[in-house]
């Protein structure tokens, strides 16, 4: 079933719906692994950041249970990320490689790809075993499952238009911070934070996207291109921090220098087109915003219920 929220149908059992969906097929493809444990983990975190988004929405009416099931996704995908952030770093030098200026720019990012993917294996090797670890992930989701069968939530549809109302201005407040303390402080810290915005806001609009298809297929696919667009960027910040701290792996200084540039570069192009980008994307009104999307909550589960 698609990840989408309908007004149709009581939101308590859309909710319990969506989470148990997202928890089994993050279970299945831990389970299965089809493309190798490195892409099994990539796909089974995107699934927590949207449980974990899915699970805000009800924290006025379930705060413990919001506090207790976030946490232990969170665990998780803890759990799981070792291995998937040295693979993370791979794709980004490689992603890099393909925009390089000069041969010897590719030159240089070639030596970082071999020096990463060694990287990455010692990673591994010293984790001790990923199956284990993968077996125990897997048991926490079911365990997951359980909690989310026992839930109990409010029901009526205006007590789920209130919960929305507040979802979207707690988030589209959180975002306008976010975009403001990017443009006075370019730290990886400030960007990484957008970008969280950035991904449950993409989340919202696409749980919530019967209400008002038109404007919210637009606003989510810019929405999409924003994260993208900081997913690189943090992509590249984690490369800078790992350079910093083990600059040894990279080669001469000739070589690490050209590294440097590339990343140099590309973020800062990355960061211009990203803020220009969340201007449009985030509200420039957020409580109005939420009061528009809390008010055709409420029209179209009357109108359909």
């Amino acid at each position: 079933m698609a990840f989408r929220i309908r007004p149709s149908e009581p939101f308590a059992a859309e909710f319990c719906r969506i989470a148990e969906s997202q928890l089994r097929r993050a279970i299945e493809v831990l389970r299965e692994r089809p493309e190798g444990d490195h892409q099994a983990i990539h796909a089974a975190r995107k699934r927590f950041k949207r449980l974990r988004a899915l699970y805000r929405l009800v924290e006025p009416d379930a705060r413990e249970f919001r506090r207790t099931e976030n946490a232990r996704i969170r665990t998780v995908a803890q759990s799981l990320s070792g291995a998937r952030d040295a693979t993370a770093l791979v794709e980004t030098v490689d992603y890099l490689a393909g925009l390089a200026v000069s041969a010897e720019e590719l030159t240089a990012l070639g030596f970082a790809s071999s020096a990463l993917i060694e990287r990455r294996d010692r990673i591994a090797s010293t984790q001790g075993d990923l199956a284990d670890t993968i077996e125990t992930a897997i048991a926490a989701c079911e365990d997951a499952v359980d909690a989310l069968h026992a839930l109990n939530l409010p029901r009526g549809n205006a007590r789920t238009a209130r919960r929305v109302i507040k979802a979207f201005r707690k988030q589209g407040l959180k975002a306008a911070a976010a975009l403001a303390t990017c443009n006075e402080d370019h730290s990886a810290e400030a960007f990484h934070d957008l970008r969280k915005c950035g991904q449950t806001s993409w989340m919202y609009l696409t749980l919530f996207s019967d209400l008002w298809p038109s404007a919210m297929a637009a606003q989510k696919r810019e929405t999409k291109q924003l994260v993208d667009l900081l997913g690189h960027e943090h992509d590249l910040s984690v490369l800078t921090q790992t350079i910093n701290e083990s600059p040894e792996l990279f080669g001469d200084s000739d070589t690490l220098a050209l590294l440097i540039g590339a990343i140099i570069t590309r973020q800062q192009a990355i960061r211009a087109e990203a803020l220009s980008l969340a201007a449009v994307v985030f509200p420039d009104q957020p409580k109005r915003e939420a009061r528009i999307i809390g008010r055709l909550w409420l029209e179209a589960a009357d109108a359909l219920s």
